[in-house]
């Protein structure tokens, strides 16, 4: 239950990316006051948990309804979280699951930035929704292993509020080193889980008993 639960908040706290999402809040919100920072901060995290929440509990069921059977969710979230393990352990500058340009150019231009870019696409990006959808299949519809998924939807959303909050001083204490090689090690262990949850799914396609 334990390893579980860690391995869901990895896969949350790896692909929702707190520590990346804080450090685009700073840059977006550098004139705002601490009381307009939380509000915003609030506002995204709870937009983003509501949107993940959503893909997490009926994502899966929906694929049912469209013929897409467990395995091949399996195969294809495992190939979603080891892109996004490999952008992050190379950490490449024009990783396809960060912000465009041209969307960082949009989003210094709009007054509310809690929805666009922080609560989506940043927050509850391609890779969450994928790692939400993927984790609730994995649980087989057992009430407590999707409950501890959930759990971990909370917690990690629960310190991405935190850590915007601190992202000014965050960004100043961590530095551009110390927050690549957080992500490098996180990347690692993405990986790992990634390929893992590629095998299920090989596995289950060839032999649908298991």
């Amino acid at each position: 239950m334990i390893a579980s639960l860690l391995s869901s908040i990895t896969t949350f706290f790896a692909t929702i990316g707190p520590i990346e999402a804080a450090v685009l809040f700073a840059t977006l919100t550098p004139q705002m006051d601490r009381q307009a920072r939380r509000a915003l901060a609030l506002r995204a995290t709870l937009i983003a948990g509501g949107i993940l929440l959503v893909f997490t509990l009926l994502g899966e069921p929906l694929l049912r309804q469209l013929g897409v059977s467990i395995a091949a969710l399996q195969t294809a979230g495992g190939i979603i979280l080891l892109l996004i393990a490999l952008d992050m352990v190379f950490a490449r500058a024009d990783s396809m699951f960060k912000l465009t340009p041209s969307e960082g150019v949009e989003a210094q231009g709009r007054d509310d930035i809690a929805v666009f870019p922080i609560a989506t696409p940043l927050l509850a990006g391609p890779g969450a929704m994928s790692s939400g959808i993927l984790m609730a299949a994995n649980a087989h519809g057992e009430p407590m292993a999707l409950g501890l998924v959930v759990v971990a939807l909370f917690a990690v959303m629960a310190l991405t509020y935190g850590l915007l909050l601190a992202s000014h001083d965050l960004n100043r204490m961590l530095g551009i080193t110390a927050q690549r090689v957080l992500m490098r090690v996180f990347g690692i262990l993405v990986a790992a889980i990634a390929v893992q949850a590629v095998f299920t799914g090989v596995i289950s396609a060839l032999k649908p008993g298991l």
